[in-house]
């Protein structure tokens, strides 16, 4: 398999983690996002989205990190949930994530780290953000208590999901010593087999980095 991707993408991270612990053999193709990688004729050909992460796995071209991820758990009989009612669990909350959590903090991280100053929004904006990402935060957050994990009783792509951007060192909005319940899962989920953290994992590609 290919992964196209790079270090500051949490959603390229996220898929990067499941391929790591689900110990398939895949190689990563960088791309350079900030000099505009994902806007060249030769990637929007392969994801006209104009976005990472893309994963090809022969004639398998898949875009977008919770697609990617539902077809790694469907490809290995891992991750994906045990039954028909565990899947369905987990696909909420892959949905869930990429609307109501990682979409915010993705984009208070981009605008907060990676844009110019004089680019940067006023601070009202990425206190906006910060509100709605302390709102998402609360119900992951209370979902947890009293779980080792997000849906059954061991890791699933929802975890992996949720988790992508919270190992980032850059400010995304969260501190993590707020939320114990989430802290502690976080701790979980970097104890498991093949897990690095974001920079380890992928390249970084910003400039100056």
């Amino acid at each position: 398999m290919q992964l196209y991707g790079f270090g500051e993408s949490g959603n390229a991270f996220k898929v990067a983690l499941a391929l790591r612990h689900l110990g398939l053999d895949w190689t990563l193709q960088t791309v350079d996002f900030f000099n505009g990688g994902t806007r060249t004729p030769e990637f929007l050909d392969l994801n006209p989205m104009g976005e990472v992460p893309v994963l090809v796995d022969g004639e398998t071209v898949l875009t977008q990190s919770g697609a990617i991820l539902d077809y790694l758990g469907s490809k290995t009989g891992r991750l994906g949930g045990r039954s028909a009612a565990e899947r369905r669990e987990i696909l909420r909350w892959l949905f869930w994530d990429n609307h109501k959590f990682t979409g915010n903090i993705a984009t208070f991280r981009f605008q907060a780290n990676f844009l110019p100053e004089e680019r940067r929004p006023d601070a009202a904006v990425l206190d906006f953000l910060a509100a709605r990402i302390r709102a998402a935060t609360r119900v992951l957050a209370a979902h947890l208590q009293g779980r080792d994990w997000i849906v059954g009783d061991g890791p699933s792509i929802a975890d992996l999901s949720c988790c992508g951007y919270l190992f980032y060192p850059e400010p995304h909005g969260l501190v993590r010593a707020d939320w114990p319940d989430l802290d502690a899962w976080l701790d979980r989920i970097a104890a498991l087999p093949g897990f690095a953290h974001p920079y380890d994992v992928m390249p970084r590609v910003f400039p100056g980095a």
